[in-house]
């Protein structure tokens, strides 16, 4: 047993690496937004230099970075909100009272993540403008829903699944109704597989970018357009960018940091029996 571990030395070295790779882009956005613009673009790069907080003190002097901050903290948490609320009924009904069409259903919501997103813009543009959704909060709210909504019904189905239907049949027998098997029974034996799929569902929100581009101009606008607005027809100012794209994941590279254990507790629910 001890040859066989020795022998396995290089696993975690090569996981090392591996997150090595994944997080040297945010360690070099982090260490441009320090330098100049100058700098920023210098032939070989510069690992060695004199930092500077110029580039932070644009970034906000230029735009508001907390009212795109708060426009994406609002939309993530009520796409997020309002996906569990049409979610959570929707995995209950499939898991536990599955019909001959259930798992077709499941396939086809899957399949609508698929869809290019560019190829339904037109349509949902002009029924955001029609309905007086265009450039506001409610608007991105029911976009990211929709656009979430098949991973989270599926990862809240999956979850489901692995509680023993015994639990719930003898709360039946018992004479507890429909909601009360919901909410008092189901609801807190899957609550870390719901947990992580709000984190997820948050993270997904945080993070999309085309939507929020293509369907706000300022009032609504979050940090994945805060980002976008410091690309100009001058050219990119890589400093000034680094410093934007740093101070729009900083909030979520964080939440997600803190919440790591609840996030890989989640996803690993009902693996071990």
């Amino acid at each position: 047993m001890a040859t066989k571990q020795s022998h396995r030395w290089w696993i975690p070295l090569l996981g090392w690496l591996v997150a090595c790779l994944l997080f040297f882009p945010i360690f070099w956005m982090f260490i441009t937004s320090f330098k100049t613009e100058v700098a920023a673009v210098a032939t070989p790069p510069q690992l060695f230099f004199r930092p500077t907080l110029e580039n932070y003190v644009a970034v906000q002097t230029r735009a508001s970075y907390f009212t795109f901050a708060w426009n994406s903290v609002v939309i993530s948490l009520g796409a997020t909100i309002l996906s569990l609320l049409l979610a959570i009924p929707a995995a209950y009904a499939m898991s536990f009272f599955p019909t001959k069409r259930t798992k077709g259903t499941l396939l086809w919501m899957l399949s609508t993540k698929m869809l290019p997103a560019v190829g339904v813009l037109v349509p949902i543009y002009i029924l955001a403008r029609e309905t007086g959704l265009l450039d506001t909060r409610i608007g991105l709210i029911i976009i990211y829903t929709l656009i979430n909504l098949p991973i989270v019904v599926w990862m809240i189905y999956s979850f489901f699944k692995e509680v023993p239907k015994e639990i719930l049949e003898a709360d039946r027998m018992d004479g507890a109704s429909t909601y009360q098997e919901l909410v008092h029974v189901l609801l807190p034996l899957a609550l870390p597989g719901i947990f992580s799929t709000a984190l997820l569902s948050i993270i997904l929100s945080w993070n999309e970018a085309f939507w929020s581009l293509n369907l706000t101009t300022f009032d609504a606008a979050p940090l994945t357009a805060f980002i976008a607005s410091f690309s100009s027809p001058q050219g990119l100012f890589w400093a000034k960018l680094s410093a934007a794209s740093s101070m729009a994941i900083a909030p979520i590279l964080i939440f997600g940091w803190v919440s790591q254990r609840q996030l890989v507790r989640g996803l690993t629910f009902g693996a071990v029996k």
